[in-house]
């Protein structure tokens, strides 16, 4: 993906809303928005969103768990089957 091909300006996006959204819709790559000279807004479609969200929270549960990890918070697997077996032995 090229950003310099999809970066315009604002008033791109009010002439040419329609067909902007019709493009994001078909799988149209992200849109950047500029409002005097700077970047304002990026354009995307939902099912994008919804996928670079999904994306955040997975890396965000991989993040905890190498904090957790580096404080020491974790048990070994055979420390946790073997509670499990004692577990289910006792009850």
């Amino acid at each position: 993906m090229k950003f310099s091909e999809q970066i315009k300006p604002i008033s791109y996006l009010k002439a040419h809303a329609a067909e902007i959204i019709r493009e994001l819709g078909e799988g149209g790559e992200p849109l950047i928005i500029t409002q005097n000279g700077e970047a304002k807004a990026v354009l995307q479609d939902v099912a994008s969103y919804e996928q670079t969200q999904e994306t955040l929270a997975l890396l965000q549960i991989l993040a905890l768990g190498n904090r957790q990890i580096e404080e020491g918070k974790v048990i070994p697997a055979n420390e946790v089957f073997e509670d499990i077996l004692r577990r289910r032995r006792a009850g």
